[in-house]
């Protein structure tokens, strides 16, 4: 693999190109589309949109950081300009940044250990594996033992990657004009802006540190759900170390027997919307990676970078949004809609109209009854929310994300495109609203939550 390109001159460059490159591509396109019929003219469209795809990925996923960052979550936008039926597999290519992560070998992130704990790797380890059991955007993780028999997991920052990332994150406005061109609706300089502090944030393992800790401490004990300690001695600015859990990962649990897969769906959706309604904690990665069904039953949660906490005024009337949707009260989601800031121009947005397109999208989560979830279904309800073949679509193209909600949607996109892929069934409406409205718990699995929560006195 090639070094990752650190110097300022290199990355600009690398955006830059990027952009340019493919500006004058679409521009070309458009010219060309004036000779053709409209069926030419939307393969011609779907050929470049794709040609994008690949070269975002190429060039994204080479320089890592937070360009490779930034590529994982352009993945979640809905990209309007794109020919519907190429839609996603477009952001399914944007989405193997975070799936198809390439490796750093085991030399360079040893040094970057080595510089970071002092002395030599046999000082610190009784046996460090020098291949990866995982990858990502910013560092690699490494199953290893301490001298006191102790199994670890050792995430290490890529070399270089802190320069990188302090470079892309001042380019980063760079990449505003092929946002705005493939998804015009959308605020991209405020979104931009709010991924500055959350991939800046994440690049500092002390403060991811911090954040798995107050995770693991809000979890301690639970009955079903598991975040490894932090041996917060050995964990650095660039090294984070944690317990090991072994276990099955996704790709295992989705062949489990339906009952197994509906538990662990349900798990997950307790772990992210509890950590969400009881600390104010947004959880902006539960990609399929961070998930573990542990050898006792447990779910174990990984990967605490990429987080956001929510003030509560406004995760407050985010539960009211939510609830005014159940309700189906028009102008009370209009008016929470505008406050929280997705309206840009909320004269512009008729009441009923808003209301529709929420409770379309939110079918699954905003109404009572169990439902079995697929990737089609998935695929469906979002295609409702922003698709150009969707009623509400001018509505959406109008909208805007607010920076504080940017990772709240993540987390929730995120995790209803996992449990479809889990083919999982469950009355989703009806465990919603107990994290909505403070309902009694609805499950065996709620029931022994309860009473983990009143053995702990916790809210």
């Amino acid at each position: 693999m090639p070094k990752i390109p650190t110097s300022r001159l290199a990355r600009t460059a690398k955006f830059g190109g990027l952009v340019a490159g493919q500006s004058a591509r679409w521009a070309g396109t458009r010219v060309a589309n004036r000779l053709r019929t409209d069926e030419e003219a939307e393969q011609a469209e779907a050929k470049r949109a794709l040609a994008l795809a690949d070269e975002l990925v190429t060039q994204l996923g080479q320089m890592k950081g937070a360009a490779m960052k930034l590529g994982q979550v352009l993945s979640t936008v809905d990209w309007e300009l794109v020919p519907e039926g190429e839609r996603e597999t477009f952001k399914a290519k944007l989405a193997a940044l975070r799936d198809d992560a390439p490796q750093v070998p085991f030399e360079r992130m040893r040094k970057v250990v080595v510089d970071d704990l002092g002395g030599s790797l046999d000082e610190h380890f009784a046996r460090f594996d020098a291949t990866p059991i995982a990858a990502a955007s910013i560092g690699q993780v490494y199953r290893a033992q301490l001298h006191d028999g102790r199994d670890v997991a050792v995430k290490v920052q890529y070399p270089g990657v802190a320069e990188a990332v302090e470079t892309d994150l001042r380019n980063a406005a760079v990449l505003l004009p092929l946002v705005k061109r493939l998804a015009p609706g959308l605020d991209a300089k405020a979104i931009l802006n709010e991924l500055r502090d959350r991939i800046g944030e994440e690049l500092d393992y002390e403060l991811e540190a911090q954040h798995h800790r107050r995770v693991a401490r809000a979890f301690k004990d639970h009955p079903f759900i598991l975040v490894p300690g932090v041996v917060t001695s050995m964990s650095t600015r660039r090294v984070l170390i944690t317990e090991f859990v072994s276990g099955r990962g996704f790709e295992a649990v989705k062949r489990l027997p339906e009952p197994e897969r509906d538990r662990f769906a349900e798990i997950c959706f307790r772990f992210f919307y509890g950590l969400l309604r009881r600390e104010r904690i947004a959880a902006g990665d539960p990609h399929p990676g961070n998930y573990l069904l542990a050898d006792d039953g447990r779910v174990c949660f990984l990967d605490f970078g990429l987080v956001r906490r929510m003030d509560a005024d406004y995760l407050e009337q985010e539960r009211e949004l939510a609830q005014a949707v159940i309700d189906g009260d028009a102008d009370a989601v209009h008016r929470h809609l505008s406050e929280l800031g997705y309206l840009p121009d909320p004269a512009a947005f008729d009441p009923r109209r808003v209301l529709g397109q929420l409770a379309a999208a939110g079918e699954w989560y905003f109404n009572r009854g169990f439902r079995r979830l697929d990737p089609e279904y998935v695929r469906e309800s979002m295609e409702k929310g922003g698709s150009p073949a969707s009623e509400y679509f001018e509505e959406m193209r109008r909208q805007t994300i607010p920076p504080q909600a940017l990772l709240l949607r993540r987390m929730e996109g995120l995790l209803f495109s996992v449990l479809g892929e889990l083919r999982a069934g469950a009355d989703w409406g009806t465990l919603a609203l107990e994290y909505i409205a403070d309902e009694p718990p609805s499950t065996e699995l709620g029931r022994a939550e309860a009473d983990w929560l009143a053995s702990t006195r916790r809210p």
